[in-house]
């Protein structure tokens, strides 16, 4: 990818449904430099973007009666400002991109202390049979969930993507 990233504004990201806070920074995430761990900053995103998954029916249930999940395929996190502890944070899903099989999605993690973007964390989930292990396309009601889900996220602002990882077609 060439160019400059466009990053959005604290003000574009809240725009985008909340999907987990606002938390205050736990002294439990408090790492070496005094602030909030880099492995904390993932699980509160893929945290987040579990809950639109399950939303749209990737549930236990769903697992265990249709023999069917995600995979993860490709992850990329991009850190932008810190967070520290007791400060006020907050997680915003953004869809980006959908396939029979495969959905681009990415996980914006806030300061509202701050008011600036933390981090982005960049999703390609792969849906999958359970039993052959191999990539599946969705059931209808599921394609229809995710699209209801993701659909609010479209905003006039690009999605500040790493360039590297898509849905591939």
């Amino acid at each position: 990818m060439t160019g400059t990233i466009s990053i959005p504004s604290y003000e574009q990201v809240v725009t985008l449904p909340r999907e987990l806070g606002p938390i205050a920074v736990p002294e439990a995430y408090r790492d070496e430099n005094d602030h909030m761990n880099v492995t904390h900053y993932f699980a509160v995103c893929v945290s987040a973007a579990t809950g639109v998954f399950e939303r749209a029916g990737i549930t236990d249930e769903y697992r265990a009666t249709r023999g069917a999940g995600f995979f993860t395929g490709e992850h990329h996190i991009r850190y932008y400002s810190e967070n520290r502890i007791g400060e006020q944070i907050s997680i915003h899903v953004r869809g980006i991109d959908r396939s029979d099989k495969v959905v681009h999605a990415m996980a914006l993690l806030v300061n509202d202390t701050t008011r600036q973007l933390s981090c982005t964390l960049e999703i390609i989930a792969v849906h999958v049979d359970l039993r052959s292990r191999t990539a599946a396309a969705f059931a209808s009601d599921i394609a229809v969930a995710l699209d209801r889900e993701l659909a609010p996220t479209a905003v006039d602002w690009p999605a500040p993507v790493c360039g590297a990882m898509r849905v591939r077609r």
